[in-house]
């Protein structure tokens, strides 16, 4: 089989001439054409820390492409940074960016009948919106992570992005100063990559690595140590040879890789977001995946990793002392992870975690012992009832208190939230309620990292919950539960929550109920009315006309077929 498969449709026969002088002007030559098309997809960008450094690693994977005897054809891809947008109008496009992303990278890659594609992606949404597209594609594919940012250091505490936005409540609950604020504000992000915890772009490429889509090891590399772009190169020789092997996503991106996957975030304290990448990633390559399988496997799987946001370390900390291999083989051994699945690489799960150790360092603690795990069931509970009967997700480690009853304070955005906030006119037993910030209603479901830091920085956080039908950042905790669904836009029993009405957040029993009789619900519903779409043109108008519920990954091509 020639190894171009896709691309001679434009490099052979008289008739492409044309397309071959082209390519010429590129840099090909006569024996060029013969050689298998790679695309290079580099999310590059100074619009945040995240990928400020891909731009270097797109160049080894050029190089490793050519040494590998393939020819690279490099394309830009976007990026939104969530930390810099989180807050405002802006952070309505993030959600959206996942599926330009995946749009963008199908595109090119289709329209110029590429034999597979290297996606390097260092931020939250051009993570999945890249598996999402390898996924449709189903052509030879490989995700390289961009690498995580080292911590920043004050009083001798490690620092991220979300020790600024903790600092904001601490500092307007009279906590901290203005000098201490600057100087937490000045020292959070040092340098290049992504968020340093286990938030959102950590746990997506944790979860690649463990579904065998990216190189052992790489999911936890600092961005910029040398070993990343050493294990970038190394990627652009793995998918040469998966090219020359039509190694497909369809044939790694199997259920037992999505069980792995799930198994894994759990172990690490994984983020919010990855349930509902993951579902959409699902989505797109055809494998049945629901909320009831993520609470499945919470069900068995430990949390082993003091990470942050709710624990102590970093992600460059976990790498240290064994990284991703070692968390997956200790699920391995306790038979909590298909040892049978196949990775990019050609081995399987159970080949790659060969040489690994069973039992992680005993001279650390950034992973506990199987038999000292940090919490005995993984962190992310999917609750229902009254208010989300199509389901909710809240991340649970780090609460000391799993169940709270209080009065509903509602709001219509999470701006309206922030200020009430920081105005001191939340109170503890309170139960926060911020709606119409869903897919639709958002539309994009923004991220609610303010209010939530917020309420930890006042020292809210084990008496105060938070419900909304938007998302949560990664650097989230406390007792918060986001995607509720259906959502207050089509008219889900959160819009028709009232101020004082009695909510129950119970994550032991995974129940999220308002405490209003079914006849009084019928009753506000009946006199619900929808509100007008906020945009009637451009991307989000076109997203929230499209958009599918949270529950199932909020996609946009649901039902075309």
């Amino acid at each position: 089989m020639s190894d171009n498969l896709r691309s001679q449709v434009v490099t052979q026969g008289v008739q492409r001439s044309p397309n071959r002088a082209m390519l010429r002007a590129v840099g090909f030559g006569d024996a060029d054409f013969t050689k298998p098309i790679v695309g290079i997809s580099n999310s590059y960008s100074t619009i945040t820390p995240c990928n400020m450094g891909i731009n270097e690693l797109a160049q080894r994977a050029v190089a490793g492409v050519r040494n590998s005897g393939g020819m690279p054809q490099m394309f830009g891809t976007i990026t939104i940074s969530d930390g810099i947008s989180m807050g405002t109008e802006g952070m309505k496009y993030s959600l959206v960016s996942r599926e330009v992303i995946a749009d963008s990278i199908e595109t090119v890659c289709n329209g110029q009948s590429m034999d597979g594609v290297l996606a390097i992606g260092g931020c939250d949404k051009n993570m999945p919106g890249a598996m999402i597209a390898m996924a449709r594609m189903n052509i030879p594919a490989i995700f390289v992570y961009g690498g995580t940012i080292k911590p920043g250091h004050y009083n001798g505490k490690d620092l991220t992005v979300v020790s600024a936005f903790e600092a904001v409540g601490q500092y307007s609950a009279g906590k901290i100063d203005e000098t201490e604020l600057i100087e937490v504000e000045r020292r959070a992000c040092p340098g290049a990559g992504s968020c340093g915890g286990m938030y959102t772009a950590n746990t997506m490429s944790s979860a690649f690595e463990a579904m065998g889509m990216s190189l052992p090891y790489s999911s936890t590399m600092a961005a910029e140590d040398a070993e990343k772009a050493e294990s970038t190169e190394k990627s652009a020789f793995v998918l040469v040879e998966a090219i020359r092997n039509q190694l497909l996503p369809r044939q790694i991106l199997t259920r037992k890789a999505f069980e792995n996957a799930i198994a894994t975030i759990m172990a690490v304290g994984g983020s919010t977001n990855s349930v509902l990448h993951l579902l959409a990633i699902a989505h797109s390559i055809g494998v049945e995946l629901t909320l009831d399988d993520f609470e499945t496997i919470r069900a068995r799987v430990p949390v082993l990793c003091d990470l942050k946001p709710s624990g102590r370390y970093v992600a460059t900390d976990l790498h240290k002392v064994g990284g991703i291999p070692q968390v997956m083989k200790m699920l391995l051994v306790h038979g909590l992870l298909h040892g049978d699945a196949l990775t990019i690489t050609g081995q399987t799960i159970a080949e790659i975690l060969a040489d690994v150790p069973d039992t992680p360092p005993t001279n650390q603690d950034v992973i506990r012992p199987w038999e000292n795990p940090l919490y005995a069931e993984g962190h992310l509970a999917i609750l229902k009832g009254n208010l989300a009967t199509e389901g909710s997700v809240a991340k649970i480690t780090g609460v000391k208190l799993p169940k709270i009853s209080g009065p509903a304070r509602v709001f219509e955005s999470e701006e309206a939230c922030l200020a009430a906030i920081l105005a001191k006119q939340i109170q503890a037993g309170d139960v926060i309620v911020v709606r119409y910030e869903g897919p639709k209603g958002g539309p994009g479901m923004r991220e609610m990292l303010a209010p939530t830091s917020a309420i930890i920085g006042a020292g809210l956080g084990d008496s105060v919950g938070l419900i909304t039908d938007g998302r949560f950042s990664g650097g989230t905790y406390g007792m918060v539960v986001g995607h509720v669904a259906p959502e207050a836009a089509v008219g889900g029993a959160i819009a028709l929550v009232q101020e004082g009405d009695t909510i129950t957040i119970d994550a032991r029993s995974r129940a999220l109920h308002l405490h209003v009789s079914d006849e009084e619900l019928a009753q506000r519903r009946a006199s619900w009315k929808p509100r007008p779409p906020r945009y009637t043109t451009g991307v989000l108008a076109k997203y929230a006309k499209l958009v599918s519920s949270s529950s199932l990954g909020a996609v946009t091509d649901l039902g075309l077929s």
